[in-house]
């Protein structure tokens, strides 16, 4: 089964790597990326996003880039015109199996669950991933690829969303407002509370020391 290979430092257009393999034949390109992997509470997510040649969607960039309410906007139009599958590692997989090996698990999942088997993909970042099907790795794949900026817009939505609902259970933790990432808010609260059952205990500051402080 091959790996992926990985692109030359050449500059590109927003659907250039999808436009090669288009120009092959291969319809079904797959763009993949992952949400929440920095995160001291709350699940891996990611997605897989095949985009329909022939509809462009206006807007699409690194989720990072975008304001919540554009985030939103795109999700809509992604899941209305393109083929989408997701996939979630919860925090107490992360803890058994690492978070690398998650965010991998949780990518696999989202190829898997796409409605039709990908011709190619375009993978965001280096996960090393066996496939059976044509693949490039691309660093920073989320601000190149339009098909990774879809899927990395779709996970961002799919886990800000997770993590409100979080906040609904255990209100204390804000995580409605930093999505469980170790800001100053947090490290104090997780400081005088100690970690809910959303927390990912084998992430340092989480890990306890032998004193039974945060490590």
């Amino acid at each position: 089964m091959p790996s992926c290979s990985r692109p030359g430092q050449i500059r590109h257009s927003l659907y250039s790597f999808e436009q090669k393999f288009w120009a092959r034949g291969l319809n079904r390109v797959a763009g993949v990326d992952e949400a929440g992997r920095g995160p001291l509470a709350g699940p891996v997510v990611a997605a897989a996003v095949i985009l329909d040649r022939s509809f462009k969607i206006p807007g699409l960039n690194d989720s990072k880039q975008l304001s919540p309410g554009k985030r939103e906007n795109l999700f809509a139009a992604i899941l209305e015109s393109a083929a989408v599958g997701v996939g979630l590692v919860s925090e107490k997989e992360i803890d058994k199996i690492n978070i690398f090996q998650a965010a991998r698990l949780a990518m696999k999942q989202a190829i898997d669950r796409l409605p039709k088997s990908p011709d190619a993909l375009l993978i965001d970042g280096r996960m090393k991933m066996q496939t059976p099907c044509p693949c490039l790795e691309i660093v920073r794949g989320d601000a190149l690829s339009a098909s990774i900026a879809a899927a990395s817009i779709v996970a961002k939505v799919v886990r800000d969303r997770i993590m409100m609902a979080y906040h609904e259970i255990a209100p204390e933790f804000r995580f409605n407002e930093h999505k469980g990432y170790g800001t100053e808010s947090h490290l104090a609260c997780l400081e005088k509370k100690g970690p809910s059952i959303f927390h990912r205990m084998s992430f340092r500051p989480i890990m306890q020391d032998p004193s039974g402080g945060l490590a």
